[in-house]
């Protein structure tokens, strides 16, 4: 009998979730995803020193010699992310997606011009636009910057999902794909009803994910539906049949090392009605506010990437100064 994986794969496109290289290229899925967290732990792992330190040594130089170190390791945090992304193209046939700054979430200009800045250096690398997923939290004004960005060709994927109502904005803003958060809503409701676990069919992040699959393809909205951030296997095969599913390398091993029946769970073609809801920003903040999980699990995402930013700026900044060093002394 198949894997697991191997009849995942046949219903549903398989995504890594993490920056690990070596991982990636012994499983071998279509597309990758990276976010501040991933990277900033790929880029403490010896293998990848000589990554970190090139992409140093190109933001001095971008920024020019009086630049501050603050201003340099900015820039260098970019170049990492695409460095990263620019490997991991090599090793896949299909996307990556690339996380504009957590710190940005409620900045749409700011968005806007992140996303182009990071394009632009895939672009200046010889990479095509169409294999990049800028990847944005799901605020409103996250959303609005994407519906920009899609209308200029630069495809996005917005993260931090966690309530029907961002994800039908996500829809009409012709977003190219959602990442709706599996295993983040399991947490919150184990600790929100003190349960210890959840049959899988009832999981909440798996219920959200079916909820808001359905609703697109009844609606025939052509934004995709990647699952993300799993807790176990249950939640994973569940959701077969999801567009994608973007999963950590411990649950590919165990999916590759565990047969038996996988039967699709999600269909577009028997996906139940669904009564539309229009939206806009009074809708979406009223239905923000309702959703005590949304409104709670999207401060939290956004708080828990902006800290792992500032992890590895201080990382690179203590970097920057050896490598600074070790030249002054040469």
């Amino acid at each position: 009998m198949a894997s697991l994986y191997d009849q995942l794969r046949s219903m549903t496109v398989v995504v890594a979730d993490t920056g690990d290289l070596e991982s990636i290229a012994k499983h071998k899925p279509q597309d990758a995803t990276t976010n501040p967290s991933l990277i900033t732990a790929a880029a403490q792992m010896p293998q990848y020193a000589a990554i970190v330190d090139e992409a140093l040594v190109w933001a001095r130089k971008q920024a020019g010699e009086s630049a501050s170190t603050p201003e340099v390791v900015g820039r260098a945090i970019d170049r990492l992310a695409v460095e990263f992304g620019l490997r991991i193209l090599e090793l896949i046939p299909g996307r990556v997606s690339t996380e504009v700054d957590a710190r940005l979430s409620y900045d749409m200009q700011g968005t806007i011009d992140k996303a182009r800045d990071l394009i632009a250096m895939y672009e200046a690398a010889g990479v095509s636009r169409e294999r990049i997923l800028i990847k944005i939290a799901s605020t409103w004004e996250g959303i609005e910057a994407a519906r920009v960005l899609e209308q200029e060709g630069i495809h996005c994927n917005l993260t931090l999902l966690f309530g029907l109502h961002q994800a039908i904005a996500c829809a009409e803003a012709k977003v190219t794909l959602i990442s709706p958060f599996v295993g983040r809503i399991l947490d919150w409701y184990k600790a929100d009803t003190g349960r210890d676990s959840y049959p899988s069919h009832e999981d909440p992040g798996v219920v959200s994910v079916t909820t808001i699959y359905n609703y697109f393809k009844r609606h025939g909205h052509q934004t995709e539906v990647m699952g993300a951030s799993f807790r176990n296997l249950g939640e994973i095969t569940e959701l077969a049949g999801c567009d994608l599913l973007t999963i950590a390398p411990k649950f590919l091993e165990a999916l590759k090392n565990t047969e038996g029946e996988l039967p699709r769970k999600l269909d577009a073609n028997h996906a139940p009605g669904l009564d539309a809801i229009a939206m806009n920003k009074d809708v979406f903040d009223a239905m923000h506010t309702e959703n005590r999980m949304a409104n709670e699990k999207l401060a939290e995402g956004i708080e828990g990437f902006s800290k792992a930013l500032v992890s590895l700026e201080e990382l690179l900044a203590a970097r920057l100064s050896e490598l600074e060093v070790s030249a002054a002394s040469k």
